[in-house]
């Protein structure tokens, strides 16, 4: 795929998108071709995984949704300090 430098500019978040589904993208000005943005191979999850390796890591690939219970504050909440300080 071929896109110009004024319109990955305007759209990276596309066209890296793309890069990271395996599509290498070819950046052209003037219709002259500069240069080719590919994903770098093994780099995807390698962060990912390796945490997953550490003892007590899990996860079942889904979206996380947070703690079972709200945590215990002692004292003032932060909302509090903040409404005092404003005082």
């Amino acid at each position: 795929m071929q896109v110009s430098v004024r319109e990955l500019k305007n759209n990276l978040s596309k066209y890296l998108q793309l890069v990271k589904e395996g599509k290498p993208v070819i950046v052209t000005s003037r219709n002259v071709p500069l240069a080719r943005v590919t994903a770098i191979p093994g780099a995807e999850g390698a962060g990912l995984k390796s945490l997953l390796q550490s003892e007590g890591v899990y996860w079942n690939g889904k979206r996380p949704r947070g703690g079972r219970s709200s945590p215990k504050v002692k004292g003032k909440t932060a909302a509090e300090l903040v409404l005092e300080d404003r005082r």
